[in-house]
């Protein structure tokens, strides 16, 4: 599982494997409304890095991200992701798959709410 290290008071060291995107694909399953934006982004954006990286806080995916660690990173000044590339190949299969699942969610959230959804 997910082994933090805290290298000093402003700094820590995350590694991950790939039993952690398991847990964040079920957790992202078992909470697909709450989590279907970053499902939908994960998989759209997940290619540009091709397969082996992603920047959760650059598109504001962070939230399943953390809750699989724990702890928010963003308290600290900087923070590294030590990752296999199973993790991110695994992840974004997980999220590849829930994706239909997933804008069928942020499709009926919306009717339900009156706000536009953009089925890009």
């Amino acid at each position: 599982m997910a082994a933090i290290a805290i290298i000093d008071e402003k700094t820590i060291k995350i590694s991950v494997d790939l039993e952690d995107a398991l847990s964040m694909i079920a957790e992202a399953e078992s909470n697909l409304e709450q989590y279907a934006s970053e499902i939908l982004m994960i998989a759209e954006k997940m290619p540009e890095f091709q397969y082996t990286y992603f920047c959760f806080y650059a598109y504001d995916t962070a939230m399943l991200f953390e809750k699989m660690l724990g702890i928010d990173p963003k308290q600290y000044l900087s923070f590294s992701l030590d990752a296999p590339d199973s993790f991110f190949y695994t992840l974004y299969g997980g999220m590849k798959g829930l994706s239909g699942m997933a804008r069928l969610s942020s499709v009926l959230t919306a009717e339900h709410t009156g706000m536009e959804v953009n089925q890009g």
